[in-house]
């Protein structure tokens, strides 16, 4: 459903973007060089964190470096005393190069514009920023990862700050009900880190208590990526594994001042009961029966 839409739509924008020539915006190199030349940018960047960024195979950044380095546009450089770490700086040709691709853009930018009414302009970006935000959500990836993992650490840690700041007194995470590494550890439970560009951006876990239903726990959504729908995701999946490990009731509780998680909880199914434990930074408890 919908495959032959996004086909046509991928055409079009390449074609009209230029993308399909050998020699995008009449320079000497394709596209995939030129997008490498604006990402380095004029200080520099990670080679890491430029293959995370463009989404790109190790060995394909390497070979697109190598042709740039050979063109004289860009060195790579050991970054301290970490082998490891390399970076990319571009030369004094390649800033240049930027710069000429930097005012086609523009210009190109503005062939696209000026045929439009100011109306059809005004559409255009309007559903321009609106594809943005969906394929950027479209890239985010959601998996089970161990909370011992350096992307679980970053996000619970991201997630207890966050209640610090936003809870009336701040949040102390070891007068809460626990939620340690072992409990979200299969078989006591699990935790989804969603990533973007291999940076983590969200997170939510399960419990399994003995005997009792299953407990959503450690629903974090960085601000970055809010507004992508990305708590709605991470819930709905939360609910695919509580019904894989045999849960039929999804439990949660959470605070007043969370007012877009209430909003979030209520919207997709969950039903506010009396308490169920003694969370003392709980005002509100919830739960939904689950389908398989």
């Amino acid at each position: 459903m919908g495959i032959a839409d996004v086909r046509r739509f991928n055409r079009t924008v390449t074609q009209r973007i230029g993308a399909l020539s050998d020699t995008y915006m009449a320079r000497d190199r394709p596209l995939g060089q030129a997008r490498v030349l604006w990402e380095i940018g004029p200080d520099g960047c990670d080679v890491r964190s430029l293959r995370s960024r463009l989404d790109l195979d190790s060995g394909y950044l390497s070979r697109l470096l190598r042709t740039l380095e050979s063109d004289g546009l860009v060195e790579v450089e050991q970054s301290g005393d970490d082998g490891r770490v390399r970076t990319a700086r571009l030369t004094a040709r390649g800033l240049a190069e930027r710069t000429v691709l930097d005012r086609r853009s523009d210009e190109l930018a503005a062939s696209i514009l000026e045929p439009l009414s100011e109306s059809q302009r005004t559409r255009l970006i309007t559903a321009m920023g609106e594809v943005e935000r969906l394929l950027t959500a479209s890239t985010v990836t959601v998996g089970i990862v161990d909370p011992r993992h350096q992307d679980a650490q970053y996000c619970l840690q991201s997630y207890f700050e966050e209640l610090a700041d936003r809870f009336d007194g701040g949040f102390d995470h070891a007068r809460s009900i626990s939620a340690g590494v072992d409990e979200l550890t299969p078989p006591s439970g699990l935790l989804l880190v969603a990533t973007l560009h291999s940076a983590p951006v969200g997170c939510g876990a399960l419990k399994f208590p003995a005997n009792s239903p299953a407990e959503v726990k450690r629903m974090w959504v960085s601000p970055e990526v809010r507004g992508l729908g990305l708590g709605r995701r991470l819930l709905a999946e939360l609910e695919k594994q509580a019904v894989a490990h045999g849960s039929a009731v999804l439990r949660l509780e959470t605070n007043r001042s969370l007012t877009e998680a209430i909003a979030l909880y209520r919207a997709t199914g969950y039903t506010e009961v009396p308490a169920f434990n003694t969370e003392p930074y709980a005002h509100h408890w919830f739960e939904k029966h689950l389908t398989s």
